[in-house]
């Protein structure tokens, strides 16, 4: 999931007339992805798996799966020629390392929190990422849209603070969804709105397409991710256990599954003309999408804060994709 997020302010292939019906296909692989991934990882990462070695799988799968994109293009050859070290590390170094640790806090937070209170947290990383690319590339944003941005804000303190302090948990409990749920879960968003901004300011400074930056990114975290477990306690634990710990071959479908998520974006961002139009309905969809199924498959219903901040975090969105900043023209 982190990683998709980070994809759709980078820039694909160029735009190009794709029939209505594939158009749509995408947007509902990509909802349905996006939905169940939450509770996918939660009911397939056992507890006792060590979260390096669940975000290390993950990236290799999206290299695999965005240089198979990547050979099928024509442009495939050039862009090898085209690509340097140097530039490499320039556009992707920061970010890489910046989504290696939010993906690994996302791992944590999945398994402490509900796939519904998951989901709608996560959508904070919208606040932050309009909020750093403000700082970084100037990017402004209208009246309604600081509006909307506050809505989700106020969604999530709602959210956070209820769920935190439900009366019916055990204390105990409750200081383990604070601490190893919501408090990730939110330094993840900030990440990624921190990441998603740098990989936009990439795409239009250093011109990097979205699966080059992906191929980037993923090794560059992975190198990162190795690196912190020479004294990390999952580097100790991977040392003692091994790197497949708790692993099942039913861990494979989320790690599959977050990788084909960030392809799917790609291509949306490909051939949907209206990507931030897109990019609502795929969240607003998603999140309908993780309530129902954590209800048909976990039994459990809504909260009572979930019910209360999904549709203030509903509106959010659909107000802040549907009211872009538009610069005024200067009258002479």
């Amino acid at each position: 999931m982190a990683s998709a997020a980070a994809t759709a302010h980078r820039k694909g292939p160029p735009i190009q007339e794709s029939p209505r019906a594939k158009v749509w296909l995408y947007l509902t692989l990509l909802t349905l992805q996006y939905g169940a991934q939450p509770l996918i990882s939660k009911r397939f990462i056992r507890r006792d798996v060590i979260v390096t070695s669940s975000v290390l799988a993950c990236e290799m799968a999206k290299v695999i799966c965005a240089l198979f994109l990547l050979a099928k293009e024509d442009s495939f050859k050039r862009l090898c020629k085209e690509w340097t070290l140097v530039g490499a590390l320039t556009a992707s170094g920061l970010p890489a390392a910046i989504y290696a640790l939010q993906n690994s806090l996302l791992q944590i937070s999945y398994k402490n929190l509900d796939s519904l209170t998951f989901s709608i947290l996560n959508q904070t990383k919208l606040f932050f990422t309009a909020f750093f690319t403000y700082l970084i590339l100037g990017q402004k944003q209208s009246p309604k849209q600081i509006g909307a941005l506050t809505l989700l804000i106020v969604a999530a303190i709602l959210l956070s603070v209820g769920e935190s302090s439900g009366k019916a948990s055990a204390s105990s409990n409750s200081d383990q969804v604070l601490l190893y749920g919501i408090i990730p879960v939110m330094i993840a968003s900030v990440l990624s709105g921190l990441a998603s901004s740098l990989c936009q300011w990439a795409s239009q400074v250093k011109k990097h397409t979205s699966y080059i930056m992906t191929v980037e990114m993923s090794f560059v975290g992975s190198l990162c991710l190795l690196a912190s477990t020479y004294k990390s306690p999952d580097g100790e634990a991977i040392r003692k256990y091994g790197f497949f710990h708790g692993w099942t071959v039913w861990t494979l479908i989320p790690v599959v599954m977050n990788a084909v998520g960030g392809i799917l974006v790609g291509l949306v961002t490909a051939h949907a003309g209206g990507v931030r139009k897109a990019s609502g309905f795929v969240i607003v969809s998603a999140l309908l999408v993780t309530a129902m199924l954590q209800f048909i498959f976990d039994g459990k219903p809504p909260s009572v804060y979930c019910l209360a901040a999904l549709p203030l975090v509903i509106s959010s969105i659909v107000i802040y994709q549907k009211y872009p900043y538009v610069a005024r023209k200067k009258e002479d």
